[in-house]
């Protein structure tokens, strides 16, 4: 069976992950290729609530909660999403992964990764 690849677009809000994930996406469809595209945090029914937690700014959350909420979410996403496809040969392209996390919780939100 034919291995799986992992691509993953990080940046930025607005800097054209969607975008550029969704034009290779196509590419590689259109020459045949079989594609999952996901999201972090999201990508799965849970992780996608987990999301709307997160995200939503209304709910202050302790920085290492966040980073444990954002890891729950990944497991889950991994899990569910990323590690099925792969095993299946597939190229799975997801906007944003473990590097958002250190840029965010790590950098951003100065805990030692």
């Amino acid at each position: 069976m034919k291995k799986g690849v992992f691509i993953t677009f990080e940046g930025g809000d607005g800097c054209g992950k969607s975008t550029q994930a969704g034009l290779l996406a196509a590419a590689l469809k259109k020459k045949g290729h079989k594609v999952v595209r996901t999201r972090e945090p999201g990508g799965s029914l849970f992780c996608e609530h987990l999301r709307k937690l997160l995200l939503d700014p209304e709910h202050k959350v302790f920085p290492l909660a966040e980073l444990m909420l954002y890891e729950a979410s990944r497991a889950g996403h991994t899990a569910e999403v990323i590690r099925p496809a792969l095993d299946k040969g597939h190229i799975v392209i997801c906007e944003r992964y473990s590097d958002a996390t250190i840029a965010y919780q790590g950098y951003g939100r100065g805990l030692n990764m």
